[in-house]
């Protein structure tokens, strides 16, 4: 029996707050599998000043794979520098290709390692992990992928794992096609300044194994922030005023580098020139209230503010907020503190601009637009987050052995004392 259908059918969720309760996920059949990319020694890049173009490849990664799918809805997540992304067993040769063909792109054009690697659910079943999924319809016919069960990071640890390199990365290049369809890839905005000062990127992991605590504690953190910034349109990174087409050739270069090589010059410069002018004629054609379906990269300004990805959920809590530096001490504050209580690990990165990187694909009506804080945004705030995580365990192992040379004193103690008695 065929599961292409599986997530297609699945029924969306109206409200955010939802997408943390366990219940409301399914398990993803089993045999579908899981594709994960993601730019090796993406901090250093990101520090040499390339995270718009590290930013690109996580959406190239999708588009990529989508464009193939044709009409089977699949689900993925956007992760700043690279992706998730689940597909049956009727795309995987196809998804291969694409994906190499990305990795050969990445590496030849940016020069920038895409690692890449896929891994059988069933895999990650037997290991002892979930892969459930659920769906948040955010606007039109974008649905966004949501995630849970410990079964996409541990698949993500088994491809960057170098002992498994050779069962689950895709390395062979010398097979891939060279050309890629990433038609509906496109970036033609400008960097989101927020309205308030700061944009913060900020990863939230719950640090306990019942799914009802689970819960709870998203839900708890969910409820600060909006306690803290309003509700919604309050900390969402984008309003009219800061999406804002672009005509600088540091902005586009790094979508030209999915379309022509830095090598061939002259190519390189007449394909600026075009993007420049498609959205010149966007910008009149918008101002004079003119539809034209051939612009499909530059859509309504209303449709991109809506249809964003600025909070989602795959085992942990992503979200680009927009505030004042007031407010991000009063979520630090909050998050210590459950952070001391043993609670919750986070990451926090803050920047003055978010990052937005469209991705169109008009016979699938899908129109995303995955959103990443400027100068690093997710990939550092991951980083912090594992930093803290790993603290935290050192802590609990230092707690352990402490407990033992106690329990060790008190038994010698107790030997000592029937040895006096006797």
């Amino acid at each position: 029996m065929s599961t292409e259908k599986f997530y297609s059918e699945l029924p969306a969720l109206d409200n955010f707050f939802e997408v943390t309760d366990y219940h409301n996920f399914a398990w993803a059949p089993s045999d579908w599998y899981i594709l994960i990319t993601d730019v090796v020694d993406s901090t250093q890049a990101i520090e040499a000043g390339l995270y718009k173009e590290v930013n690109l490849l996580g959406a190239c990664s999708i588009g990529a794979v989508v464009n193939i799918a044709g009409n089977v809805e699949i689900p993925f997540i956007f992760g700043g520098d690279g992706a998730s992304i689940l597909i049956p067993p009727s795309l995987l040769s196809a998804a291969k290709q694409a994906l190499l063909a990305t990795k050969n792109l990445a590496k030849q054009n940016f020069n920038l390692d895409l690692r890449v690697g896929v891994v059988p659910i069933a895999a990650v079943n037997e290991a002892g992990y979930k892969v459930k999924v659920a769906k948040f319809k955010v606007f039109g016919q974008y649905q966004q992928a949501v995630f849970s069960g410990g079964g996409i990071n541990y698949a993500t640890a088994l491809v960057k794992n170098p002992d498994y390199t050779n069962i689950y990365s895709l390395n062979n290049l010398e097979n891939a096609t060279k050309v890629v369809n990433l038609s509906g890839v496109c970036c033609p905005w400008q960097d989101l300044k927020s309205l308030y000062g700061e944009i913060n990127s900020l990863i939230v992991t719950a640090m306990v194994e019942d799914g009802e605590q689970s819960t709870l504690i998203y839900q708890e953190v969910l409820a600060e922030i909006q306690k803290i910034y309003g509700i919604e349109k309050g900390f969402s990174p984008f309003y009219s005023g800061n999406l804002k087409l672009t005509f600088k050739d540091k902005d586009l270069n790094a979508l030209l580098k999915t379309k022509s090589s830095a090598k061939n010059l002259l190519w390189h410069k007449t394909l600026l020139l075009q993007l420049k002018a498609q959205n010149l004629i966007a910008l009149a054609f918008h101002k004079l209230k003119i539809e034209w379906k051939a612009l499909k990269c530059v859509e309504d300004k209303q449709e991109v503010i809506k249809a964003t990805d600025y909070q989602k959920f795959s085992d942990t809590l992503n979200m680009i907020i927009s505030g004042t530096p007031a407010q991000r001490k009063k979520l630090v504050t909050f998050l210590e503190q459950k952070h001391k209580q043993g609670k919750l690990v986070y990451g926090l990165h803050t920047s003055d601009r978010a990052l937005i990187t469209c991705y169109v694909n008009d016979p699938n009506g899908c129109h995303v637009h995955f959103v990443d804080g400027a100068d690093g945004g997710y990939t550092l705030a991951a980083k912090a987050m594992k930093k803290a995580a790993q603290a935290m365990q050192s802590q609990d192992k230092l707690l352990c052995i402490k407990d033992a040379q106690q329990q060790g004193r008190r038994q010698e103690a107790e030997g000592t004392r029937v040895l006096a008695i006797k």
